[in-house]
């Protein structure tokens, strides 16, 4: 095997598509109303009941698999920045017309965001707490970043994971001075000040300011994968940068609690380890040892944002309800609880399908 991996120019890096197209079915599988099925008294003493617990957001402190799929997004995000604005140079585009292209995007990412928010309770609110609000803000400081130093992205990404940590240790409004107690504390009076509500989940539209550290991280991680360095030097740098992150996190941990709900320092640390460990790991399999058979994964990854948004806005529900009276009227000898199964894994597949289909027909919806 050659100790040089050829620089990321005109290849594709598949193991970027896989991670994506992976982090995607997992959203897509949450939206087919899967994973309430696994913690269901049926499931129980079963690895099926463990999966739906690693599947579920922890309610306050401590990290389940579940709470690292934001920061996967917001990461893979950054990876894919360097790769395709260096693309649309290589392509003519100057400097103006690709600052403009994330400009636009960035709004409408925080527009897409927004959007939503007032599409359940039909009104009109100002709610900035989904992955797509939080990303419009993560991708401009990173593009932002992008061309400078290594060493200034890092540290740029400390010193916003930092302030976050002073903010929510020293606020000194009356009612939020308590940094790790949930509604009390520095995010929530942010919620207050914007949305004029606390948000029942106990989410920060704040989280923005600290995760866009994951997003720098990927670009940063993206510009290693591009470079000419070997490859053993490439998957050196992100499992030495990923434990780094891991013995952060964890070991700091008893100081501050990990608590994604308002992405305390310890959480994007921890998050961003396990993160760069994953890429590095999909890196090595399909992008050094060749292992292509992706595609099943892959494929929902080139439509993310549109697969994301049809199935968010009402398109899983949409497939449920076609799919129910079929699965209902086959499957109900074996009781609710199977049949629900069977119907989740049925819309699932379908939603995986409109994406091969898309791919199929060369369909690639972007913003």
């Amino acid at each position: 095997m050659n100790s040089e991996h050829p620089k990321l120019t005109n290849e594709r890096l598949v193991s970027l598509d896989f991670f994506r197209g992976a982090t995607m079915f997992l959203l897509i599988a949450e939206f087919a109303s899967l994973f309430p099925l696994f913690l269901a008294p049926e499931a129980e003493g079963t690895p099926l009941h463990f999966l739906g617990v690693q599947l579920h957001h922890r309610e306050w402190e401590g990290l389940n698999f579940w709470d690292l799929v934001q920061p996967f997004f917001m990461f893979i995000v950054g990876v894919s920045m360097p790769l395709s604005l260096t693309r649309r140079a290589a392509q003519g585009d100057t400097v103006r017309q690709i600052t403009f292209h994330v400009l636009k995007r960035s709004l409408l990412l925080l527009v897409l965001g927004w959007a939503l928010y007032c599409i359940e309770p039909g009104r009109i609110t100002f709610r900035f707490q989904n992955v797509l609000a939080q990303l419009s803000f993560t991708y401009l400081v990173a593009y932002i970043l992008m061309k400078k130093k290594p060493w200034v992205q890092i540290l740029v990404s400390v010193l916003l994971v930092a302030v976050s940590e002073g903010l929510y240790r020293y606020f000194w409004v009356d009612g939020f001075t308590h940094p790790f107690t949930a509604d009390q504390n520095f995010g929530a009076w942010v919620n207050l000040m914007i949305s004029g509500e606390l948000d029942g989940g106990h989410w920060a539209i704040f989280n923005a300011v600290p995760t866009a550290a994951h997003t720098i991280w990927g670009v940063l991680a993206g510009q290693l994968l591009m470079s000419n360095r070997p490859w053993r030097r490439k998957i050196l740098i992100l499992v030495i940068a990923g434990l780094t992150g891991l013995a952060l996190g964890y070991g700091l941990s008893p100081v501050t609690p990990i608590i994604k709900r308002i992405a305390t320092s310890t959480f994007i640390f921890a998050s961003g380890g396990w993160t760069l460990l994953i890429l590095a790991l999909c890196y090595w399999v399909i992008d050094v040892l060749k292992f292509r058979k992706v595609l099943f994964f892959s494929v929902v990854g080139m439509n993310p944002l549109f697969i994301y948004l049809f199935s968010h806005v009402g398109g899983a529900n949409l497939l449920r309800s076609c799919v129910w009276p079929f699965t209902n009227g086959l499957f109900s000898w074996t009781g609710e609880w199977l049949t629900g199964l069977i119907t989740g894994l049925v819309v699932l597949f379908l939603l995986w399908y409109i994406c091969y289909w898309m791919y199929r027909k060369r369909i690639f919806i972007r913003i």
